[in-house]
């Protein structure tokens, strides 16, 4: 059985052999696959899947590119063709409220490399450094400081230069690739360094100031405000760069020029302050070698005429980075000259802090003008003696005589009555003690105590005899020179405490008035009319009596009346110098000197502050600067004949610095009996 199921399965199909040698091209349909047909039709569907689907994403990439992203590689594809270049904008200029100019621009020629498309090989970094006179290090220095930047921006490896190298080098431009004359505008101070510590200076910007900047408006070799107005102001005076387009061919090389973008000039800043009365007041200083100060106010806005810090900043020493020996030369000096001391300096007021008192005391009812204190010379208060500076004493004193001779008996008095915290509330309402809002930098509050404030700083209560001292001037009292000059525009004007103003107007490159000055009231000493009235009585005499202490100051031969106070800021107390000879004493340990003082005492117009640092006295150190600036300004308004005694000088046109200076009002010499304030 099993044989012949092998033989049945081993025979041929004859018949179906046979069927297929008769073929005769007739195709026979046979039974189909359904389970083949489906994957068939299966795999063609995920065929025209696959391949629809990456149309649509060629599709839709070709939409992103073209549609989508069109304007940005058109752009990105003129970029390859068209090189452009940034144009410094001029910046505004700085007048003063005259309209002269004091700060203007020129134009400046720099030498940049342009490094893109550009390669700076060894033989032309050595030929750049012999036509600039500089050293091949210097120039590294420079290129590898704008690495991270791009490449389209230039490096500048000179800043300007003279004309005979710009024509040298522009007649050999053929000869040095990449290496292009950029023209930009360049400062000029026309005052030469007058004003210095106001208006400031300009240097290349750092990487922290490029880090904090607005994007896209400034890079790497700008210019930037560094000092005073100049950067104070720097939104209004940068103005707004301009660009010039070139189409370069493939070697980059350009081929014609496109239109480009003018620059927008920075704005104009007109000042309040008068140049005239700046270089009297800065020239006076300057001409007996004194370090201090110099205020000048209009005492019914606020308005600064002449803001002097003495001695000046040399302001062509910073631009373009200052020496190391320079910088040394300027920490050594030991009038300060880094130090704006009509913000930053801050002393004792001295006898002018009287002013404060005399006004508290009478406001307050502890004195009337009428009271009368006896001065033998000292003032005992528990166990301390407490000295006048008239060791033989003022007598029987009234509130005017006690203002006009500085009596140190009389005011220890008023202060003891008061208390120190009654003086500190009076002191902060003429301005003390806080600071002004000035547009200057960092300006220092000054300090008038309290009873809270020394519990708070050194964890001691309050003494009675500090507010004896307190009441002079000495002890903690510390002011600013602006600070003081607003007390006594304030005195002046019969209560009313203005901010001070810097700007009288900013005005676009059109002429038109942006922003102007309008006079802004702090604070006011409502119903102290009368009271003022009569500490003004006292500072007239003060000038003008017979024993007054501010006679230095008088302007007789101009029929002006001049008010003011003196005041000798106590610097250190040292028994091994108390009975020197003043000229001896060491210069560091020599007391301040001030003055402050209005006029015309009927209508006041203009109040000025003198601080002669180490001066010793207010009457023979600080009153003559503030007469020669009240005489300047009051023969600018047609009073009496003839030029002040100052050396007058014109601005130059290149900004050179003054040359010669003159003594202002005489040298009277000093009473070696009596030691005035």
């Amino acid at each position: 059985m099993k044989n012949i199921r092998k033989r049945n399965r081993k025979r041929p199909e004859r018949l179906l052999d046979t069927e297929r040698r008769r073929d005769n091209g007739v195709t026979r349909i046979t039974h189909r696959d359904e389970g083949e047909l489906d994957f068939l039709r299966r795999r063609a569907l995920y065929s025209a899947f696959v391949v629809i689907f990456f149309f649509a994403v060629l599709v839709a990439r070709l939409w992103y590119l073209q549609i989508q992203q069109g304007p940005e590689y058109r752009r990105l594809a003129d970029s390859n063709r068209v090189r452009y270049l940034e144009v410094a904008a001029p910046r505004g200029n700085i007048l003063d409220r005259k309209g002269r100019e004091i700060v203007t621009n020129r134009p400046s020629f720099n030498v940049v490399w342009v490094r893109e498309d550009n390669r700076l090989d060894d033989e032309l970094l050595k030929k750049m450094a012999r036509i600039l006179g500089q050293d091949v290090s210097d120039l590294l220095a420079r290129i590898r400081k704008m690495a991270n930047t791009p490449g389209h921006i230039p490096v500048r490896l000179a800043e300007d230069i003279d004309w005979e190298t710009v024509a040298y080098i522009e007649n050999n431009r053929m000869d040095l690739p990449g290496i292009k004359i950029e023209v930009i505008p360049l400062r000029v101070y026309h005052y030469g360094n007058l004003a210095s510590h106001l208006i400031g200076y300009l240097g290349e910007i750092n990487e922290k100031e490029l880090k904090n900047s607005e994007p896209g408006v400034y890079r790497g070799g700008d210019l930037i405000g560094k000092m005073g107005l100049e950067r104070l102001r720097e939104k209004d005076l940068r103005g707004e760069k301009g660009r010039n387009y070139m189409e370069v061919n493939a070697l980059g090389y350009e081929q014609k020029y496109l239109k480009g973008v003018e620059p927008l000039p920075g704005n104009d800043l007109q000042l309040t302050i008068d140049m005239d009365l700046q270089r009297v007041a800065e020239e006076t200083m300057a001409a007996d070698d004194k370090a201090g100060a110099v205020v000048a106010i209009e005492v019914n806005s606020g308005r600064l005429l002449a803001l002097a810090s003495a001695p000046e900043l040399h302001i062509d020493e910073f631009v373009g980075g200052i020496s190391h020996k320079a910088w040394k030369a300027m920490l050594e000096n030991p009038h300060h000259p880094l130090i704006n001391k009509i913000v930053q300096g801050q002393y004792p007021p001295g006898s002018t802090y009287k002013l404060v008192t005399a006004a508290a005391g009478l406001a307050e009812g502890v004195i009337t003008p009428d009271s009368i204190i006896y001065c033998p010379g000292y003032y005992r208060f528990g166990n301390r003696t407490y000295r006048c500076w008239k060791h033989s004493g003022h007598g029987a004193v009234k509130l005017q005589r006690a203002l006009a001779e500085s009596c140190d008996v009389y005011f220890y008095q008023v202060g003891q009555r008061l208390g120190v915290d009654r003086l500190a509330r009076y002191a902060r309402l003429f301005g003390l003690g806080r600071k002004t809002g000035i547009e200057m930098e960092h300006e220092k509050p000054g300090l008038i105590p309290t009873a809270a404030w020394k519990k708070k700083r050194f964890g001691k209560p309050w003494q009675e005899g500090e507010t004896l001292s307190v009441a002079i001037g000495q002890g903690f009292d510390l002011v600013t020179p602006i600070q003081l000059a607003l007390m006594t525009a304030t005195v002046a004007n019969g209560g009313t405490l203005y901010k001070p103003g810097l700007v009288e107007t900013v005005r676009d490159p059109d002429g038109r008035i942006i922003e102007r000055f309008e006079p802004q009231v702090v604070d006011r000493l409502v119903g102290q009319g009368r009271n003022l009235k009569l500490v003004r009585e006292g500072l007239v005499e003060a000038v003008n009596g017979r024993h007054g202490t501010g006679r230095r100051a008088r302007l007789k031969d101009l029929g002006i009346t001049v008010a003011g106070k003196t005041g000798t800021a106590q610097v250190v107390r040292l028994k091994q110098y108390k009975h020197l000879k003043e000229k001896d004493i060491p210069y560091k340990y020599r007391d301040h000197a001030w003055f402050t003082c209005f006029a015309p005492a009927e209508n006041p117009e203009i109040a000025v502050t003198v601080l002669v640092e180490h001066g010793l006295h207010g009457g023979s150190g600080a009153a003559p600067v503030a007469r020669a600036v009240l005489e300047k300004y009051f023969r600018d308004r047609g009073y009496g004949a003839g030029d002040v005694n100052v050396t007058t000088l014109r601005p130059s046109a290149a900004g050179g610095t003054r040359t010669a200076t003159a003594a202002a009002g005489s040298r009277v010499a000093q009473d070696a009996n009596r030691r005035r304030e």
